[in-house]
């Protein structure tokens, strides 16, 4: 940057940015089941539905038709995770120039189709932004194109602005806090420019992801500092460095920053869906998590906070994910490792005080066990909770009635991994037969199941895993010894559950059977 502009230069700049060419009013909505629940009024700014999904397109055009018409017909070129990217490319489209668009490899697929889409040339390169800003500066070089930062330029931080500017022509009422999710920084610095501008005494708030915290770790640090690495959950926000004028604009405007995690910002996403019916990225709804964060350290009550739903470009196979970390982001769900006697009956007992836990009985979420100690069973169980700190209250109540429990609900290896697994081969697990079965999901049918079971079968392995249906899809291995076929077949017939018996599947025979 050559000569710093001033706070009355940003607002001029934003006042008379041109971005409506290809950019809407995004609407300034309520989220009423949000605000009921914080006791607090949420508004949420839907930049989400942008032509690209993204707010990013009002940067790109605004600095893209303010260039020199000679230098806009050799074409332009840029770096992005994704949402600038397509920005850039509609705005390339509407303005009839050339665009490459260098992506990081790890840019969903759905963001690559967007660019191709508008006539946009993708070059993938890197594992992160920074990887693909140094291939675009290259080819920038070679091409004779412009580059356009996707936040590092006053023009783009320019464009982005005209988002405060519209909130504060929506609501011209009490505005406590603004909640803005960090990458490079382009977003905030807009909005931060104007807000102050305008309306200083509303607090701007800035929010990262903990695992990619550049501008946090600057602004503490009194100079840009580059992360070695950042998470990749949020592609939107993956910034190792934040720019030169982001990061001097955000050190001076921003009230304060704040952090939240991976599960948070599930959870944000569900809370977005609960209010919307729409589906935004982990940077989309990075804002809400900041919200409810705050609401619960500060303990406010009645006041109005807004939160910039900056994106929506997400792969649908990542929803999977998202739901299933969602309730662990809300502690709506305990993960607990139990150890129960391996003897007769203390299945159906731990099952029974799964029941009548205080709180009222729980839905399991998932459970797998596989036989593998002669005197004690290792469970892993899921279990739903009802609010932050139960999950540690539900461990001490198993502990309390003989049946050791660590609570695993904030593991990360537990969370990722050791819930989708089953155990493997066991030499204990003799006479194993196993079957999968399709159970309904509603109280009692598990105990339907142990009720009708002959007390001299042994349960060898179990797994359930809660996946939103109205029905579960069970794999039990049982011990029935060869003489007890017909009355194991009477027992299947009585149940009346919907089973597949797999004993001779090779995958089991594979992975699970001595």
């Amino acid at each position: 940057m050559k000569k710093h502009l001033q706070p009355a230069d940003y607002l001029k700049k934003i006042l008379t940015a041109r971005v409506y060419d290809v950019a809407v009013e995004s609407a300034l909505e309520p989220a009423k089941n949000l605000s009921r629940r914080l006791h607090n009024k949420v508004l949420l700014k839907r930049e989400d539905q942008q032509p690209v999904f993204s707010f990013k397109l009002r940067g790109a055009y605004n600095k893209m038709v303010q260039l020199p018409p000679e230098q806009l017909r050799q074409g332009v070129i840029c770096a992005s995770a994704g949402n600038h990217a397509q920005g850039v490319a509609m705005a390339a489209h509407r303005l009839g120039v050339r665009a490459v668009i260098v992506m990081p490899v790890t840019t969903p697929q759905l963001k690559i189709d967007g660019v191709k889409a508008l006539g946009g040339e993708p070059v993938l390169h890197g594992d992160s932004y920074s990887d693909a800003y140094g291939r675009a500066v290259e080819i920038e070089k070679e091409q004779g194109l412009t580059f356009v930062h996707p936040f590092d330029d006053p023009d783009v931080i320019a464009g982005q602005g005209t988002i405060a500017m519209e909130m504060l022509r929506q609501h011209q009422g009490p505005l406590h806090a603004v909640f803005v999710a960090i990458g490079g920084g382009g977003l905030i610095s807009g909005v931060a420019s104007y807000i102050k501008a305008i309306r200083p005494e509303i607090k701007v708030i800035g929010v990262q992801m903990n695992d990619s915290d550049a501008m946090m770790r600057s602004v503490a640090a009194d100079k840009r500092v580059t992360l070695d690495d950042v998470g990749l959950f949020s592609d939107g926000t993956a910034v190792k460095l934040v720019g030169e004028e982001t990061f001097r604009l955000a050190r001076e405007l921003v009230d304060d920053f704040m952090l939240v995690d991976t599960d948070a910002v599930c959870a944000a996403i569900k809370d977005v869906f609960a209010d919307t019916r729409s589906i935004v990225e982990p940077a989309g709804a990075m804002a809400v998590a900041a919200i409810k964060q705050y609401v619960a350290e500060h303990k406010t009550r009645g006041e109005t906070y807004a939160a910039i739903l900056c994106g929506a470009n997400m792969n649908f196979d990542r929803l999977r994910f998202v739901a299933e970390r969602a309730e662990v982001g809300e502690e709506r769900e305990a993960l607990l490792a139990v150890t129960i006697p391996e003897e007769r009956g203390s299945f159906r007992r731990f099952c029974e005080l799964i029941g009548s836990l205080p709180g009222g009985p729980r839905n399991v979420t998932a459970f797998n066990y596989r036989i593998s100690d002669e005197s004690a069973a290792h469970v892993f169980v899921g279990l739903t909770a009802q609010g932050k700190g139960e999950s540690a209250r539900i461990a001490a109540n198993f502990t309390k009635h003989g049946f050791a429990a660590l609570d695993l609900t904030h593991d990360e290896l537990a969370k990722d991994h050791v819930r989708h697994m089953v155990g493997g081969h066991s030499p204990l697990a003799k006479d194993e037969r196993l079957l999968r079965f399709i159970f309904p999901e509603r109280p009692g049918a598990l105990m339907k199941f142990l009720s009708h079971m002959r007390p001299t079968w042994n349960i060898s392995l179990f797994h359930y895993r809660n996946q939103g249906a109205d029905y579960g899809r069970i794999l039990v291995g049982i011990q029935v010894p060869q003489a007890d076929g017909e009355e194991f077949r009477a027992f299947l017939d009585t149940l009346g559950y919907p089973f597949v018996e797999e004993t001779d599947n090779p995958v089991y025979r594979l992975f699970l059977r001595s």
